[in-house]
């Protein structure tokens, strides 16, 4: 496995509030992610759940992938999910675009399946880009400091 772009270390300090395992799914399945497409950008959220969001650009709209982090879970959720195809009815959802698949174990997202899904999900975010972008590879706080 390639190393990594560390984790910020505000994120990191929320996130090790989580359960052990929980934040060892997280780290592997982001550096998953992260190897797929490295020149993603990595926007950072602390809302109704501590979230790491994948971004072809800075902005949130042009998301392809997101990391919503529970008490005893995470999900591996697709900001334009219902745009994608789901032969084998991995997703999981209601909203009129999210949908995701919930991570309790690795081999929930290690598998050829998964990687597609991610692997369509970048290319579905990439020719529905409409600007390019100069933000390349970078991880961006949206963490608001009190």
């Amino acid at each position: 496995m390639n190393p990594s772009r560390p984790i910020h270390p505000d994120f990191q300090y929320l996130l090790d509030f989580k359960e052990q395992e929980v934040i060892d799914l997280f780290s592997d399945l982001r550096q998953c992610i992260l190897e797929l497409y490295p020149k993603s950008n990595e926007l950072l959220y602390h809302t109704h759940a501590l979230t790491a969001v994948f971004s072809i650009s800075n902005k949130l709209s042009d998301a392809f992938c997101m990391l919503p982090i529970y008490t005893n879970h995470l999900n591996l959720g697709f900001n334009k999910g219902t745009l994608l195809k789901d032969p084998d009815k991995l997703l999981t959802g209601i909203g009129n675009l999210i949908r995701h698949i919930d991570v309790r174990k690795t081999s929930d997202y290690k598998n050829p399946k998964v990687k597609a899904l991610i692997q369509e999900a970048i290319d579905f975010a990439i020719k529905d880009m409409v600007k390019p972008t100069k933000s390349i590879g970078k991880t961006i706080l949206k963490i608001k400091k009190k």
